[in-house]
């Protein structure tokens, strides 16, 4: 947008804005204001644009997740780096690194040391002001002060902002740090720094969906997230799924329980959120007493000291969860034709005698036969004891006040996607036809596509959150997330099918396949993808991609970067159990005032190793794309915004001086 002239300003418009005008003249009632604004407004557009971090597919892995937050993937080392260079060893670099990551931590290690820790604290305090410094320098003043703790916020500005090497003012420079160790708030001082460190080489914080399942910390990851200072989601088919399970959708909360079960994760469920297991556990001692089935034990618990007993309790409860299941989910397909996956009725076409199945017109030996709660006459029913536990649980999830403030911060932090800075983010397609164009859904009986597709799912799952319960329209929007979840155009999804039961109950692996949308075909063509960014308004000359979902094989030599660098996809192994594939643990994407740069992290052992032996996360960068020129606020939606206040602002001082207000 092109700054208006005072001089040119249409009087017209002005007029037709005049009660507008007026109401911002309260903010800003006299000629000296308004003017004093726009010179603030002006020079703040001209400042570097804040650095954007992207990252997706975390799923429960807290320790190395936080640890990259703290580091801001690799950044503050770079920083340190570029601060002291060779006025500081490796090993005093690594351990000023280690201090701004874990402030509380490493000064406890330092005091059982038994140093000097006055001295230490000088030069610790010295380092962190040089470095806060540095992380500054690109934000206004009135900025870096709203981020300052409010304790410490008059002394944290002063020291930020005065020149030590200034003769009138070096000895108060110098009064102010002996004082703060003399009067013993060093330690309060240091972690404040540190804290400050952190958050300004992070402007914007963007999760590209799937915080949930597979890790044990979840609810970790978003009580971080809840109190960063600038951060928005978008929401993965993990996710939504507990996004649906929280808003009491039964078929949500089995497919829930039986993923934590499976990868014998509990932690999420009990001690995050309070879920009450027991009457889960009493109904599968009693109607799966015999399973004997290993498919049900539970994976990746490598690290997890289970007994004989509790592994033979979870794979009675995974059954009894997995068969409640597919019940729940038989409702749906019933209830919701449009939906089309009767394909997954598959309970009906079972042979309980014979232990057979009837798929695609092929019949298959089942590898388990044990079934106590399916009626062959009624298989979809729910026993009037899967109903009891089932009902139980929703309210144990209805009721956990933890969990339903995290589902609030998906809904007022997250969306769908986002476009931001030039730059479309989604987790996972854009569900599409074999020829390249658009795959149309009907939904209430009207096609959508594209970007109008994800605004009307987008709709529906705030529906099924906050529409009062049993309504109709709360189950509608509770059964659209179940399709979010596994539906065969989902956009979340990207499969035909998720052959769930196949894997559990059919040997012949050839039925377990799920064919992935053409879309995945299609994101390393530049024309497709430039028509995917015309459909969510965005110039495909200067706009990118980033999505996440589906693991980027690097160890096999798979690329994340797609269509000459119009599309990256961000899923790099964060998740343990998807590392063996990847071969890396994790990407971080990095949008700053010089370009992009795409950061790959190799695995991190422990924070506890990263506190005591001072080891970090290796990571590696990448230049994607480098800025000849600087880029700028200006050239930002935040800049847009700015743009349109100083417009604005230049109207109501036209109108101030015809004497119009």
């Amino acid at each position: 947008m092109k700054s208006l002239k005072i001089n040119k300003i249409n009087n017209n418009i002005v007029e037709e804005r005049l009660d507008y005008l007026k109401l911002l003249s309260r903010q800003f009632p006299t000629i000296s204001a308004a003017s004093t604004e726009i010179i603030n407004l002006q020079a703040i557009l001209n400042l570097p644009k804040g650095t954007e971090h992207f990252i997706s597919d975390i799923h429960g892995e807290y320790e190395s997740f936080i640890h990259v937050l703290k580091n801001a993937s690799g950044v503050i080392k770079l920083k340190i780096d570029d601060v002291f260079g060779s006025n500081l060893s490796e090993e005093g670099k690594k351990s000023l690194a280690i201090l701004i990551y874990y402030p509380e931590e490493k000064i406890n290690i330092v005091k059982k040391e038994g140093k000097n820790i006055k001295k230490w604290y000088e030069k610790a305090l010295y380092q962190l002001i040089e470095m806060s410094r540095n992380a500054s320098s690109k934000y206004t003043r009135s900025k870096v002060r709203k981020s300052l703790p409010k304790d410490f916020a008059y002394i944290l500005e002063e020291l930020l902002h005065e020149d030590e090497n200034r003769l009138n003012k070096e000895e108060y420079y110098k009064q102010i740090i002996r004082t703060i160790i003399e009067i013993d708030r060093a330690r309060e001082f240091i972690i404040a720094l540190s804290n400050l460190i952190q958050r300004l080489v992070i402007d914007r914080l963007h999760i590209i969906g799937d915080i949930f399942d597979r890790g044990p910390g979840a609810d970790i990851i978003l009580d971080k997230l809840i109190n960063y200072h600038n951060v928005d989601l978008q929401w993965g088919n993990h996710d939504i799924l507990w996004m649906g399970a929280g808003s009491g959708s039964l078929s949500c909360i089995a497919n829930v329980l039986r993923i934590s079960l499976r990868y014998g994760n509990m932690d999420t469920l009990e001690d995050g959120y309070g879920i009450n297991m027991l009457p889960l556990a009493t109904f599968a001692l009693e109607f799966y007493k015999d399973e004997k089935n290993k498919m049900f034990d539970p994976k990746d618990i490598s690290n997890r000291n289970y007994s004989k007993n509790e592994v033979s309790l979870i794979r009675k409860m995974h059954k009894a969860i997995t068969i409640i299941q597919f019940k729940l989910e038989g409702h749906i397909i019933k209830r919701r034709p449009e939906f089309g996956m009767n394909d997954r009725l598959l309970f009906d076409k079972i042979d309980l005698k014979k232990g057979t199945i009837l798929l695609d017109n092929k019949i298959y030996e089942l590898n388990d036969n044990y079934f106590p709660t399916i009626d062959p006459k009624d298989p979809y029913k729910l026993s009037p004891e899967e109903d009891k536990v089932i009902e139980k649980i929703r309210s144990s999830f209805l009721y956990s006040e933890k969990l339903r403030n995290h589902i609030r911060f998906f809904y007022s932090k997250g969306s769908l996607y986002l476009t931001c800075n030039s730059n479309l983010l989604f987790h996972g397609c854009i569900p599409m036809n074999s020829d390249g164009t658009f795959k149309k859904l009907f939904i209430d009986n009207k096609e959508y596509k594209g970007r109008a597709l994800y605004d009307r799912l987008d709709r529906l799952s705030r529906e099924a959150f906050f529409t009062k319960l049993d309504s109709d329209l709360k189950l509608y929007g509770a059964d659209i997330i179940w399709y979010m979840w596994c539906g065969p155009h989902s956009p979340l999804f990207g499969k035909d099918k998720m052959a769930t039961f196949e894997r559990y109950f059919i040997d012949d692996k050839t039925t377990h396949k799920e064919r992935k949308d053409p879309f995945f075909k299609f994101r390393d063509d530049e024309k497709i993808c430039d028509q995917i960014l015309k459909d969510f308004k965005l110039e495909p000359k200067n706009s990118h991609i980033f999505c996440g979902h589906i693991p980027v094989k690097v160890k096999d030599g798979e690329s994340p970067i797609k269509s000459n660098g119009k599309l990256i996809v961000l899923d790099g192994g964060f998740s343990k159990a998807y590392q063996p594939q990847t071969g890396i643990a994790g990407y971080t994407l990095i949008f700053n005032s010089h370009g992009l740069q795409l950061v790959s992290h190799e695995p991190f052992e422990s924070t506890q190793k990263a506190i005591e032996e001072e080891k970090d996360i290796l990571s590696v960068k990448r230049v994607l794309e480098h800025s000849k020129k600087r880029i700028r606020i200006k050239n930002t939606d935040v800049g847009n915004e700015l743009q349109k206040e100083i417009d604005d602002l230049k109207m109501l001082l036209y109108a101030f001086k015809k004497g119009l207000i």
